[in-house]
């Protein structure tokens, strides 16, 4: 990235800017729009499990090609994770938006259209660089958009986007899987992302991204366009300069990421990105009907129960979206953290009795993987992308926000990989009670290790980092208080 330059750290004037009437609605917009990837995200990795079944049968797969077919997309997404953040400081988010928006576009054609299983796998891969790509760059770019007050509510449109991407590939896979055919269940997914690609020509650009890389007057005229009163814009671009000017090439990529005072940021945002995926989630979401059925309920009832999870996840990070600028980030995980143990143990003791098919314990089996389902994505899930597009300093933002992306997909690669593995070793009771204390220690984590955001603008949140008060505190937020 390039250094900010004499002619643009000097304070622009604003009397020659009007303020759009529309940006209130600009802002929405440009963040609905970007959102729109995390549903492409949700589909794109929901969908498989109700095609997979169908590609077994037209390409006659094994077991092996099978966990390949499924697991393809999570390798290319670590990778598009990593990356995206060049892509994103080089060329801007919004760039970056629609470069991974054609990528989308491409991939869901190509895997469509797949000859064989080779082909099908390396489609799958290259989809997958859209997907990780998506991770790394929409809730930055929306993160760098949205004023403080409302910074919370607008990244995590992405988280439930994603919501309602997992829940239209459950409808889809259970509901028009015969009617559809394999093909167009995953070619449909390159509509919207057209849609996206497209929409982004009209969108503003990054601000931060822009006063750094063109001058702040340049900056100014992104910020008319998504703020409503030019107050907001003189405060907003004066902490802009402010914090550009405490920056030198050691505070760069992956070098800045080595800086002693950046640590606290990298610690706590990898740190509740990995348990945003290893607490599992996403274990229940790819296999909440291979457990179901091995616990007796009938192919369709843990079908059935793979859709109401999907519909608890998006109706739970569609309310911690609208609550988490009022709650808190730190307060919301620490609110929910513990019914996810809770859930989990009990889960893990229904399976481990084995009640019989149709008693009250089997249903109670439902009743805890819904709680586990309720507590863990109105909370860690809502925060975990938030946090790594919030925490990072402008300098080194774009690589951060990678590394924590690559962590996310990493982490999923990981339980995705192991969680049958894992059942055979310690039994489907164990397994559980193994998430258990892994969300046990999340909880401990997140209270002594991530302070509060909530409230803070990214520059304040840089500035706590300089003076060393990024740290959790009671009762106040110590990033926005000396």
């Amino acid at each position: 990235m390039q250094n900010f330059s004499p002619q643009s750290t000097a304070f622009p004037a604003l009397a020659d800017f009007e303020v759009s009437d529309n940006a209130g609605r600009t802002l929405w917009l440009a963040a609905a729009v970007a959102a729109i990837c995390g549903g492409l995200y949700g589909y794109d990795t929901g969908i498989i499990s109700g095609a997979l079944l169908l590609i077994t049968q037209d390409f006659h797969l094994g077991s092996l090609y099978q966990e390949l077919v499924a697991s393809a997309i999570l390798a290319g997404a670590v990778v598009g994770a990593i990356g995206t953040g060049w892509l994103s400081e080089r060329f801007g988010r919004r760039a970056s938006v629609m470069i991974v928006t054609a990528v989308f576009v491409t991939g869901a054609l190509a895997c469509a259209a797949a000859p064989d299983v080779g082909m099908l796998i390396v489609a799958r891969v290259y989809l997958g660089l859209g997907v990780g790509g998506s991770t790394q760059v929409v809730p930055m770019y929306i993160s760098e958009l949205a004023p403080a007050a409302r910074r919370g509510k607008l990244v995590t449109l992405f988280n439930v986007a994603i919501g309602i991407g997992i829940f239209l590939a459950n409808i889809i896979g259970f509901a028009a899987r015969d009617a559809w055919g394999w093909r167009p269940m995953i070619a449909v997914a390159a509509l919207p992302a057209a849609f996206v690609f497209v929409s982004m020509f009209f969108l503003p650009k990054s601000p931060r991204w822009t006063a750094e890389n063109e001058g702040l007057e340049s900056a100014v005229a992104q910020l008319k366009r998504v703020r409503t009163s030019r107050k907001e814009i003189r405060k907003e671009i004066r902490k802009i300069r402010e914090a550009a000017e405490n920056v030198d090439d050691a505070d760069r990529g992956w070098r800045g990421l080595r800086q002693p005072w950046v640590r606290p940021a990298l610690v706590a945002a990898l740190g509740v990105a990995f348990f945003t995926q290893c607490g599992g989630l996403e274990m229940m979401i790819y296999y909440a009907p291979t457990f179901l059925s091995d616990a007796g309920f009938g192919h369709s009832s843990a079908l059935l129960a793979s859709l109401g999870v999907s519909v608890v996840y998006l109706v739970m990070t569609m309310l911690g979206s609208a609550i988490v600028d009022h709650v808190g980030r730190r307060r919301l995980m620490l609110l929910m953290g513990p019914g996810s143990v809770v859930s989990l143990l009990g889960l893990g003791l229904m399976f481990a009795i084995h009640p019989d098919k149709g008693s009250v314990g089997s249903w109670m089996i439902i009743v805890f993987l819904l709680m586990f389902m309720m507590f863990n994505s109105g909370g860690i899930q809502v925060v975990g992308w938030l946090l790594g597009a919030e925490m990072f300093p402008l300098s080194m933002r774009g690589t951060a926000t990678s590394l924590h992306a690559a962590t996310l997909w990493g982490s999923d690669l990981l339980v995705t990989s192991t969680a049958l593995t894992l059942v055979n070793l310690i039994s489907l009771g164990g397994t559980m009670w193994f998430y258990a204390g892994v969300n046990l220690v999340s909880v401990a984590f997140i209270f002594f290790l991530v302070p509060e955001t909530r409230g803070a603008s990214l520059e304040d949140i840089e500035t706590a980092l300089h003076e060393g008060r990024f740290r959790p505190t009671r009762g106040r937020t110590a990033i926005v208080e000396a």
